[in-house]
C-alpha cells in the first residue's frame, strides 16, 4: 500500500475544514471597539439583569431608619 497524499482526500474533509477555518475568524472578531465600550455593555446587561438593583430602594430604607432611630432616641430622651 502507498502512502496517502492530500489529493486523496474526499471533498467532504474540504469543505468541513473551510468551515472551521470561517468559524475560527469569526470567534477572534470582536464587536466592540474599546475595552470601555465593552464594560460599559457588561455594565448595561447587569443592571438590565438587576443584579445591581434598585438604588433608591436602599435610599428610602436608609431614611426610614433614621427616622426610626431619631424617634426612638427622642422617644428615649422624653422618658
Amino acid at each position: 500500500m502507498g502512502q496517502s497524499t492530500g489529493f486523496d482526500r474526499p471533498r467532504t474533509d474540504v469543505v468541513s475544514l473551510d468551515a472551521d477555518v470561517a468559524r475560527a475568524g469569526c470567534a477572534w472578531a470582536c464587536s466592540y471597539s474599546s475595552s470601555d465600550e465593552f464594560e460599559a455593555a457588561v455594565i448595561r446587561a447587569k443592571r438590565a439583569a438587576g443584579i445591581y438593583g434598585p438604588k433608591r430602594r436602599r435610599r428610602i430604607m436608609f431614611y426610614a431608619g433614621a427616622v426610626g432611630a431619631a424617634l426612638a432616641l427622642a422617644i428615649l430622651l422624653m422618658l
